[in-house]
């Protein structure tokens, strides 16, 4: 795999997610998102997952954010005025995000959870897990349907509580009698 690509699009998403939590305007953040999701689907190429990045890309890039877009086109409001960008709250939620990420960090390393040698490929003739070693939609299916079945249910639910969060920041504000 070529690390400078993989290092490129890593940098891209994370630029692409900075770009969605930091920007004002609702379709920039969404454009944001398709941009990080999609360099997602790239690392997955470089990953030779091909399943999973065309996957990324069909679903998510796709399918929800298209979805998201339509949402928050219909439902803005065109009239609103930007107000300034609290950026002392966003450095502060920014510093507090590194220093917790750098603590989880240090406590993986320093519980032995990431071993110090790398673990090689298994052979295939070694392998009990005939799952393991195919690349059929079938076996990932049956994967994703038995072993995976909650973290899909909460990534599904992830994705409704998203949508509603989109469509009641998109409402006009009641106007107080």
């Amino acid at each position: 795999m070529p690390d400078g690509l993989f290092i490129f699009f890593v940098a891209l998403t994370l630029g692409a997610a900075a770009l969605l939590v930091m920007s004002r305007n609702a379709v920039t953040s969404a454009m944001g998102m398709i941009l990080a999701l999609v360099g997602v689907a790239a690392d997955f190429f470089l990953l030779d997952a091909y399943f999973l990045g065309v996957l990324q890309v069909l679903v998510y890039a796709g399918a929800v954010m298209v979805l998201f877009l339509f949402v928050i086109m219909l439902l803005s409001d065109t009239a609103e005025s930007p107000s300034a960008y609290p950026w002392k709250k966003a450095a502060g939620g920014l510093a507090l995000f590194f220093f917790l990420a750098a603590g989880v960090l240090w406590l993986f390393y320093w519980s032995g959870a990431v071993p110090n040698t790398l673990a090689g490929n298994t052979p295939a003739e070694l392998s009990t897990d005939p799952a393991t070693f195919t690349t059929s939609a079938k076996s990932f299916g049956r994967l994703l349907y038995t072993k995976y079945l909650l973290p899909l249910e909460i990534s599904g639910f992830l994705l409704l509580v998203a949508l509603v969060g989109v469509v009641s920041l998109s409402k006009d504000p009641s106007p107080k009698a």
